[in-house]
């Protein structure tokens, strides 16, 4: 296999002595969907992104227990265009593959998703490294979402490669998962050619996506999700001889769920893919979620975690997790080390628990990798360096219930219990301009801290909810000096989030309003439907913690921040 290009100019160090465990979730935080891959020595992660950019976010690992963030992979407008999409809208379940030499993504591009219908964008690029630059996108087949690449290298697969995704029937009576289908993928030409095989209708548990194809000893094995991306989630797998079908499922049932025991740390399980290490060992990337409450609220959103696999003398893959058959651990064996040089990086837990600095200097205009916009790529225009402060400027547009042109930059909350912190520096004229700190889910629903101009009483603090979009305000507005930058604080605490202001006059940090229902800021809240199966929303994110600016006069007032940092309070686990 052709080497991959160093995924940051620089060899990711791995342990030189005893094998760590791996321990789940190994990417915390909202990141679904994961697309599990490996090059040579090195593994690659890519997760869901949906509204936010860079889409599609990218990890990188040599031992699959500490993972490096890569940023993310669409970093152009070319590659991926975001203005209006819907929330949860935009990418979904990206595929990343490698044959000849180039990296493959395949990703959709949701446009609209309540309802019936389901207008969906699906591309195909490629680059020579993971990080780039990637090719401009070929448009592929439409009427579904979660494509994905298998390339067949088996001795009489002659190297083609095929094409796969879900069907969407949005007719009455239709099953709306209507199956899997493939199609051949000419890699030379970018294109697809050939008939169009349904592979696959699922089984009982039903909602069928999310496929992956993989071969191993003359079987060709389909892994899909099933059962919906909630409570009854699952990993199925189905084979067969020939590609082109029929695939027959596992005797056995699910290779993975979480279904039914609410006693497991991580649910929601589903959405696999699997890889197989150097030495023949077999892991299955997946998403979990971990409640705040048994079937309670999620607001870390879907994260990434790994199990062990083992095969079966049938030939079938099998998942021992914490309480028996198909179920997923909280801790599961590393494989063995493919190099033992290098030095041990630092742990998960010291990693998440770090300070994250503002790097306005950095190429993206973004703080670091882990940092992401919201529907509009960084652009000087609305997002640059304070030269003065030393921090970043955000110049004032659209309001936080805008899915065209935001001036937010944000993280994942990847943890139920952090501390998120920034001075802001700003002089609003007018109670349309406004800047500060926001715990956000999205447009509908967020926490908002913010400097404005109130005709009354001056600069203020104010504190507003926005629940399901009904906008309102905890308590009354705080009167802050006009020349002081002022310093804001989030503070979460599982199921409640509180802000905070540091009172210079006093040397405290002063309460700002009241404590908060920190469970609106999640997928369960978000998510609305009724009885008959209808959805008017969707939520398949995870809250995150960020910085803003709105000014709705259109004078695009800036503001600056400085000393943000995000600290988990305890690791959890």
């Amino acid at each position: 296999m052709t080497a991959a290009v160093p995924a940051t100019g620089r060899p990711v160090p791995v342990p030189d002595d005893t094998r760590a465990p791996i321990r789940n979730p190994v990417l915390t935080g909202f990141h679904p969907d994961p697309s599990l891959l490996r090059v040579d020595q090195d593994y690659y992660l890519a997760t869901s992104t949906f509204e936010w950019l860079p889409g599609v976010a990218l990890h990188h690992s040599r031992d699959l227990v500490h993972w490096e963030h890569l940023g993310g992979a669409l970093t152009e407008e070319r590659l991926l265009d975001l203005v209006g999409v819907p929330d949860s809208g935009g990418v979904w379940a990206p595929c990343l593959s490698f044959a000849d030499g180039l990296f493959h993504l395949v990703y959709s591009d949701v446009k609209s998703l309540a309802g019936a219908f389901k207008d969906v964008h699906n591309y195909v690029v490629t680059a020579s490294a993971p990080t780039g630059p990637w090719s401009d996108p070929v448009s592929v087949a439409g009427q579904g979402f979660d494509p994905s690449l298998f390339h067949d290298t088996g001795p009489d697969g002659t190297g083609r490669s095929w094409l796969l995704w879900l069907e969407w029937d949005h007719r009455p009576g239709n099953k709306p998962f209507a199956g899997i289908l493939l199609q051949e993928w000419d890699r030379a030409a970018r294109r697809l050619r050939g008939p169009v095989h349904r592979v696959f209708t699922g089984t009982e548990l039903g909602r069928t996506e999310g496929p992956h194809l993989y071969r191993r000893d003359g079987w060709y094995y389909l892994v899909t999700a099933e059962g919906g991306t909630s409570w009854d989630h699952a990993v199925t797998v189905a084979r067969s001889r020939d590609i082109t079908g029929p695939y027959v499922p596992d005797p056995a049932g699910p290779l993975l769920t979480s279904a039914g025991d609410e006693r497991l740390g991580l649910q929601k399980a589903g959405h696999g893919s699997l890889v197989e290490t150097p030495e023949g060992d077999w892991y299955l990337a997946h998403l979990a979620a971990r409640p705040l409450t048994p079937r309670g609220a999620c607001v870390l959103g879907r994260e990434t975690a790994i199990q062990q696999v083992r095969w079966t003398d049938h030939g079938w893959p099998r998942v021992d997790g914490d309480a028996g058959a198909a179920r997923p651990a909280a801790q599961v064996p590393a494989p063995a080390p493919a190099s033992r040089s290098g030095q041990v990086p630092a742990s998960p837990s010291t990693a998440r628990s770090a300070p994250a600095r503002l790097r306005p200097d950095s190429p993206s205009g973004l703080p670091g990798p882990e940092w992401m916009t919201l529907r509009r790529h960084p652009d000087p225009r609305w997002l640059t360096a304070a030269t003065e402060s030393g921090g970043l400027r955000l110049y004032g547009e659209e309001s936080l219930s805008s899915r065209h042109r935001q001036s937010l930059v944000a993280r994942r909350q990847q943890h139920t219990r952090f501390r998120f912190e920034a001075t802001v520096s700003f002089a609003p004229g007018a109670p349309h301009q406004m800047a500060g700190v926001v715990h956000f889910y999205n447009t509908g629903l967020w926490h908002y801290a913010h400097l404005t101009r109130d005709e009354r009483l001056g600069r203020v603090l104010r504190l507003a909810v926005c629940d399901r979009g009904r906008y309102s305000e905890t308590s009354a507005p705080v009167p802050v000096p006009d020349e002081e930058p002022v310093r804001l604080r989030l503070t979460g605490l599982h199921d409640e989030t509180a802000f905070a202001w540091w009172d210079t006059r006093t040397g405290t940090w002063s309460p700002l309003g009241p404590a908060l229902d920190a469970t609106r800021l999640s997928d369960e809240h978000a998510t609305v439907g009724d009885a008959d199966g209808h959805y008017s929303d969707w939520g398949f994110t995870g809250a995150v913690v960020g910085l803003c600016a709105q000014d709705l006069t259109g004078a695009r007032l800036p503001a600056d921040f400085t000393g943000v940092s995000y600290r988990g309070l305890d690791d959890e686990r």
